[in-house]
């Protein structure tokens, strides 16, 4: 109830405002620029896309800021450069966002930095971190009793170093009311657009998701590393074979020893080639591979939960709903009425839009960053 009563209050506050939205972005040092340029390019194709669609939608205003004037990141010949430093921000802030960083420490050691972002963050609507920006926020301590997330390489540290705050390795982007965190580079685009489309509605994220040839939206639960993109792990062919074969087949005999002969092994063997070469158990990659199949028949939302159990390998719709509150934090039927929320337009959007849909307008991998 609390929850509700402050997004009500807060997107009643934010719908009268006859100014663009503005969006602080605190830019922090950082060897890749993808959740700085990124979360620009969504935001200055969002206001485009508003503008084709005739609506009296007033759009964004990113105020990008740095720790200190100067790169924020540099390659050979080439620097991107933040001209205003941080404590000159002045007046209201609808949406503050703090970027990625190479080196956590750097950030959590700045005191000054730290206590502006504590004092700050009351006069922000929401908060967002993007991959490891999310340490500068517990550091401040805005994340105390919330769930969030960060790139998996450093989720480990993140909550060794914050007991106080929930970390969930494995979802691109968490929303815990007010304050958003995102996976790595690559998630952060994920996040900014359904902040977007929280905002504006699902019309105007898809003329920006299409103009930037992304999926409109990953969901949020969707995870870090999905069985799909772990098909490209395995060294061995005939793994790399039997991993694209379960993903087309999660109702046959997916047991270690079915698998197993299917690639002329032993079952203590696989087991163990299986598990060295992926990462994961097989049992855990078939429940992953099962519950990715039954999301994107929920998604297509002509059968019911009985039918996709079956067809998905679950036997039962008890045994489906299981494995999706261990992977996704989530039911099945839940899962549906999310799809079903987005695919209807979002209902906390801030603005009517138009009957019509605007003119269009303009891979996560093992690095240490995109993730």
């Amino acid at each position: 109830m609390r929850q509700e009563s402050m997004r009500t209050s807060a997107e009643a506050s934010v719908s009268s405002w006859s100014d663009p939205l503005r969006v602080v972005l605190v830019a922090l040092p950082s060897s890749e620029a993808l959740d700085v340029v990124g979360t620009l390019d969504i935001l200055f194709l969002a206001n485009n896309a508003l503008k084709a669609s005739g609506g009296r939608a007033v759009g964004y205003a990113p105020d990008v800021v740095s720790a200190k004037p100067g790169p924020i990141s540099r390659w050979s010949g080439l620097e991107l450069v933040a001209r205003r430093p941080y404590h000159t921000v002045r007046g209201r802030i609808d949406t503050l966002i703090v970027s990625g960083v190479d080196d956590p420490n750097v950030v959590t050691r700045d005191h000054r930095l730290v206590d502006w972002i504590r004092r700050t963050a009351p006069r922000a609507r929401r908060i967002a971190a993007l991959c490891t920006g999310a340490f500068l926020l517990a550091e401040a301590g805005l994340l105390d009793g919330r769930r969030v997330t960060t790139h998996w390489t450093f989720c480990a540290e993140l909550a060794r170093r914050y007991p106080r705050v929930s970390v969930d390795p494995e979802p691109i982007f968490v929303a815990d009311r007010n304050i958003y965190t995102s996976a790595g580079s690559t998630a952060s685009m994920d996040l900014v657009l359904a902040l977007v489309e929280e905002d504006v509605g699902r019309r105007i994220a898809l003329a920006v998701a299409m103009g930037l040839v992304l999926f409109l939206k990953r969901p949020g639960g969707q995870a870090q590393f999905s069985a799909q993109l772990s098909t490209q792990l395995a060294e061995r062919q005939p793994l790399r074979d039997l991993q694209a074969w379960i993903m087309d087949h999660p109702a046959e005999d997916l047991r270690v020893p079915a698998l197993a002969r299917r690639v002329a092994m032993s079952g203590r063997n696989f087991f163990r080639v299986f598990t060295h070469d992926i990462g994961t158990t097989p049992a855990r990659f078939v429940q992953r591979a099962r519950v990715e199949t039954a999301s994107r028949m929920l998604e297509e939302g002509r059968r019911d939960l009985e039918e996709i159990a079956t067809r998905c390998g679950f036997g039962s719709p008890d045994t489906m709903r299981g494995a999706f509150q261990r992977l996704l934090g989530m039911s099945p039927q839940r899962c549906r009425d999310r799809f079903l929320e987005s695919a209807n337009g979002h209902p906390r959007r801030l603005w009517d839009e138009p009957s019509s849909a605007p003119t269009t307008v303009r891979s996560e991998g093992k690095g240490r960053r995109h993730g």
